[in-house]
């Protein structure tokens, strides 16, 4: 009798430590997919990022009904806006919006819904309205120049597409074309970032999860794309762990860990699985 609840009470521990066991690999799993989840989505001229964008701004209003700037730039702008993506200015970098808040409000909202450069029209988001894209440009420029109050009824749908049409002919500026180049340039020298290696972890996965896909599957910013050996050439002549330093780092318009918040470790197991197929 003792022996079998022995027996029955050995079981009973076992099957509890197999199920905390199995609830914290979920938990290690969930912490590893936050842990990735990109910033922002880079979207660059041609590309189609409106119907993933739209759902996840939530129609970009707070609860009172307002438009919230801040959100829209958050869900659709913030991806280049905040680390410098294809030479795009950073928010609050007074130096890098010099030249361009002298060209005023009107003509800065109209590269913003018409698109200039490798920026697309609305930032990729073709669902956007004028007067959305209004709120997130008034949240971009306020840290660096005065913004009029938008989502009232002074800006119409119809002024600002007069306005754009308007300035549409001068929006490709002398200067940022020249930073555009620059940027596309040093894209050419850009590898990825994210995680595999021999660290046990799913390089493959990760770089799915990790938002490199984004640009290393459709050679967006000039990235190599996976599986092109004549683009990879090159680089993998610099050998493995410059390739490590340029993903962790950043270089050319790819920023830092390509704007996720990976490990080292994890983006090095991405870095060693586009490596491998290439070899």
């Amino acid at each position: 009798m003792k022996s079998s609840k022995l027996i029955m009470g050995c079981l009973a521990t076992l099957g509890l430590t197999a199920g905390m066991s199995s609830a914290q690999a979920e938990v290690d799993r969930d912490a590893i997919a936050e842990r990735l989840a990109p910033a922002g989505q880079l979207c660059l001229q041609g590309d189609d990022c409106a119907t993933t964008v739209a759902a996840a701004s939530g129609g970009g209003e707070d609860s009172s009904g307002a438009l919230d700037g801040e959100s829209i730039y958050g869900n659709v702008c913030a991806a280049c806006h905040e680390s410098g993506a294809a030479g795009a200015p950073v928010r609050g970098d007074e130096s890098g919006w010099a030249e361009r808040v002298d060209k005023g409000w009107d003509e800065l909202l109209a590269n913003a819904i018409n698109g200039i450069g490798a920026m697309p029209a609305k930032g990729g988001n073709s669902s956007l309205s004028d007067e959305e894209v209004a709120a997130a440009t008034a949240h971009l420029l306020e840290p660096v120049m005065d913004v009029p109050e938008v989502g009232g009824d002074e800006a119409t749908e119809e002024e600002v597409s007069d306005e754009a049409a308007a300035s549409e002919g001068d929006s490709a500026s002398d200067d940022e074309a020249a930073s555009d180049d620059e940027a596309a340039s040093d894209d050419g020298e850009s590898a990825t970032a994210d995680g595999g290696s021999d660290s046990g972890l799913d390089g493959e996965a990760l770089y799915g999860s990790s938002g490199c896909a984004a640009c290393h599957d459709s050679g967006a910013a000039g990235a190599p794309v996976v599986g092109d050996a004549d683009g990879w050439a090159d680089r993998l002549d610099k050998g493995t762990e410059e390739l490590y330093a340029n993903a962790i780092n950043g270089i050319g318009a790819m920023p830092p860990k390509g704007g996720s918040s990976a490990s080292d470790e994890e983006v090095q197991a991405i870095v060693d699985y586009m490596i491998s197929e290439v070899e």
